[in-house]
Order: C-alpha cells, then structure tokens, then sequence
C-alpha cells in the first residue's frame, strides 16, 4: 500500500511539472505563418528570442543564478533582470496600455514566466500586422528596435547560456535553434 502511494504522489509530482511547462510558451517555436509579411517576419525573430530564453534559463540552479564571472559582471540573475526590461521595453513600445516591469524583487520562476510572457505578447502583436511603421515614435523608428533590445536580448541570451556553462549546468545539448525543437 505505501508503495503505491508513493508511485501516485512520484506521478502528481511528474504531470505538474509536465502542465507547469506547458503552461509556458516557447519550449518550441510556433509553427510559421502561412505567408512572409514584415509582421510575420519580425513575430518570428521574437518568437526565436523566446525559443533562446526558455532552453538558456530552463533548469537554472540557485548557483547559476548567482553565478558572477569576475567582480565587474553581472551575475545570471542580474543578466536576466536586464532581459526582462528588455522585453518589457519591446511590449511598451508595440502596444499600449504600458506594460510595467515589476518594481519588487521577482523569484527567479516568477522573472522566467513574466519574460516568456510578454516575448509571446509581443510576437502575437507584430504576427497582426502589416505596417510595422505604425510602431514608429517621435522617439526612434521600429528599427532600432530590431538593432536595440531585441538583438540585445539575444545576445544576452547567449551569456546567460555561457554562464551557466561556466557555473557547471551546460545548456540542454537536444536543444535544436535551427528547427525551433528538442532534438530526438
């Protein structure tokens, strides 16, 4: 009796997680648009910075979070902080009303879900449109948001998944950025 409750309360354990990831966009890229539209295409550079984030942050340790390379640099923690005002960044600018970064101190899981949430926000935004000169401002055109905070949350993507490699948790070798995918 008091091993099958144990096989019972393994297998809740394994389907929560299983919905948990689920739950979250990204842990493959969405299937194309039918069609190349300036809006499909840009939804779809954004759809692979999610890709990027969910497989660089998913199974992070408390001592990859904290990991700092030398006394100058940020720590994974930090570097995920400045990827999540990022993409709060990207969200305000393509949509009011303003999304707001939260001001308190997120959990780790907490940062990890807002992120992924808002790049999925903004992908289906961009996938709506034909005219991405409506996103332009008195402040910069939409290019500079392509040069600007979604390149550079790529780049930081690829320190995040550096980091983690030097804090001893390589990045899932399955992970496929080519076909969008976990390899079999």
């Amino acid at each position: 009796m008091k091993q099958h409750f144990l096989l019972m309360a393994v297998l809740l354990t394994m389907i929560t997680m299983v919905q948990t990831h689920e739950q979250l966009p990204y842990s493959k890229i969405p299937d194309p648009a039918e069609s190349y539209t300036a809006g499909t295409v840009a939804s779809r550079m954004v759809d692979g910075l999610g890709f990027r984030y969910y497989w660089a942050t998913e199974g992070l340790r408390p001592e990859d979070l904290n990991y700092r390379p030398s006394a100058s640099g940020r720590t994974t923690d930090e570097t995920l902080d400045h990827i999540l005002g990022l993409t709060t960044f990207i969200v305000n600018t393509l949509s009011p009303p303003k999304a707001e970064a939260e001001k308190k101190e997120l959990s780790f899981e907490a940062k990890r879900r807002q992120t992924l949430l808002l790049l999925k926000t903004a992908s289906d935004i961009l996938k709506k449109t034909d005219n991405l000169e409506q996103f332009d401002n008195a402040n910069f055109p939409f290019w500079n948001l392509i040069n600007g905070p979604i390149a550079d949350a790529l780049w930081h993507c690829g320190q995040v998944v550096m980091l983690r490699r030097a804090s001893g948790n390589p990045f899932n070798s399955k992970v496929s950025v080519f076909w969008g995918k976990l390899r079999e």
